[in-house]
């Protein structure tokens, strides 16, 4: 993969950021949070149908059959997220 020019290195920080922002405001993660938690657009996008699932307007067992059917491709963001708040157990 080409080297990020220095307008793409700035594109790219301003979008995190912006993100981070928007997120935060779905979460109780700050989006300084987020942007440690999930530094790649990857890990982004694993965030993002994490939180699609979660607020479903679905009860608790459709919400979980949905999580079971997509865990490969959210299971980053689950076990990052239960990291930052398992801490001492």
């Amino acid at each position: 993969m080409p080297k990020k020019s220095r307008i793409g290195e700035l594109a790219s920080a301003a979008t995190k950021a912006k993100f981070g922002d928007q997120l935060s405001s779905y979460t109780n993660l700050t989006a300084d949070e987020i942007k440690l938690l999930f530094p790649k657009k990857s890990d982004r996008e694993e965030l993002v149908e994490l939180l699609r699932i979660v607020n479903l307007d679905a009860d608790d067992k459709t919400k979980k059959a949905e999580l079971a059917e997509k865990i490969g491709r959210v299971g980053g963001a689950v076990i990052k997220i239960a990291k930052k708040f398992a801490f001492g157990l």
